[in-house]
């Protein structure tokens, strides 16, 4: 296992803001020193959350960098390039300079990313209050807007659900939940077989994009003839909490709250009616019509949802604490379930644990009043981070890092638990 010193709180915070002030360009911060050069929407979601409590204007000047990249339509892209630093896929495959509702002199992806924007901006509120309410009142369009496109555009299953069109929309781009749908595509892409290297699936990554691509991005396409469209339930369990958080924005802004409570209340009824069954949530393949019924990290989303039934939550606590994730792991969270043939504790999304994820399932179980998983949840975090660092990613069994070091959102939502810590004067972190 790779280690490190143990440090104080204080030294802990001073190096996540040194990380965050190395990896901020001017306009956003980039997710990890070079092989991630641009601004990603998730990355910077959680980086504002982190430096809600300690560098408020640098956590709004994040959300306005990647809201800048908007579309007309409300789509709010995956990838901002701000700059011209080498990447693929850049700019020039994803062409959005083409399209007439792209932001004009500012390229941007395609795709869109889990939608936890309204979260973000609410998560300033909490803290600051009428001191931000003029950067409220400026972004609540943008947000509305987004929640707006989503429902308009990624219904494909027509029940309440939005539908994620890529893996790369998901957050979590390697989970083998896609393994199926994936591997309905083509055999054979740019040369590559599905059976020439098993779970690899980069080739089809690209061939999904160029293809939504070439469709100049038209909704028709993608009800109509799009082959990758699921319904997934961390996208959607993170869509509810944040249209439950821009119901309590928009007060603030002037705006009526019923919308986005309505919204937020059939997204309940539609993950309970089509993405719950055998005790858990499961994604669905629109094109088959099938659950997915693996279990991986992103299972656990809907447990963001303050109203979801109490013995629907108990269930999921279950499965969350059981030898298949945190009962058997030293650390949480495994991004896939231990006991699945999928499994794999070296591969990104295929087994080690997430800062941001175990952040999310920390505020999941404090919605829900459960302490003591918070606080395990927090602790254990900071203890993957005071032991290996701010990595990309961590082994679920033994803390090595894994991945990229200097990672942008793990420095930052280390730095968010440690205002927790500081808040109670010490111990372990609660995710209030």
């Amino acid at each position: 296992m790779e280690s490190r010193p143990a440090v104080d709180d204080d030294a802990l915070a001073h190096e996540a803001l040194s990380v965050l002030d190395a990896n901020w360009t001017g306009s956003a911060t980039v997710p990890a020193p070079g092989l991630y050069p641009h601004q990603w929407s998730w990355d910077s979601i959680f980086v504002a959350i982190g430096l809600a409590r300690w560098k408020t204007g640098r956590a709004m000047a994040e959300l306005r960098g990647a809201l800048s990249g908007q579309w007309r339509d409300g789509m709010v892209p995956h990838v901002v390039f701000h700059s011209g630093d080498p990447y693929f896929p850049g700019p020039k495959m994803w062409r959005s300079e083409d399209h007439k509702d792209a932001p004009h002199g500012l390229p941007t992806s395609g795709l869109t990313a889990p939608p936890l924007h309204a979260y973000a901006v609410w998560w300033i509120w909490r803290h600051h209050g009428e001191a931000v309410a003029g950067f409220v009142r400026e972004v609540f369009p943008r947000l509305a807007a987004q929640h707006a496109y989503l429902a308009a555009f990624r219904d494909l299953g027509g029940a309440g659900l939005a539908s994620i069109v890529h893996p790369w929309e998901s957050g979590m781009d390697d989970s083998p939940t896609w393994d199926l749908p994936l591997a309905a595509l083509p055999r054979s892409i740019y040369g590559f077989r599905h059976d020439d290297a098993p779970g690899d699936y980069t080739d089809h990554f690209v061939w999904l994009a160029k293809r939504y691509r070439d469709s100049g991005y038209r909704p028709e396409y993608l009800s109509q003839e799009h082959p990758f469209a699921v319904e997934d339930p961390m996208f959607n369990g993170v869509w509810l909490a944040a249209c439950e958080a821009l119901a309590e924005l928009a007060p603030v802004a002037g705006a009526d709250p019923r919308p986005h409570t309505e919204r937020a209340a059939h997204i309940r009824a539609a993950l309970l009616e089509r993405l719950w069954d055998g005790g858990g949530f499961h994604a669905r393949d629109l094109r088959t019509g099938r659950l997915l019924r693996l279990s991986t990290v992103g299972s656990f989303g809907p447990l963001l949802d303050p109203g979801m039934p109490g013995e629907r939550v108990e269930s999921m606590v279950r499965m969350l604490s059981s030898a298949r994730f945190m009962g058997a792991a030293g650390y949480p969270v495994p991004s896939c379930d231990i006991r699945a043939e999928q499994f794999d504790r070296g591969r990104y999304w295929r087994g080690p644990s997430w800062v941001n994820m175990n952040w999310l399932l920390c505020r999941a179980a404090a919605v829900h009043g459960l302490e003591e998983l918070a606080a395990a949840l927090a602790s254990d975090t900071l203890r993957l981070v005071r032991q290996a660092g701010f990595r990309e990613c961590f082994d679920p069994f033994d803390g090595s890092g894994r991945g990229c070091r200097d990672f942008s959102w793990s420095a930052a939502l280390a730095l968010d638990l440690l205002a927790d810590e500081g808040a109670t004067g010490g111990g372990a972190g609660r995710c209030a």
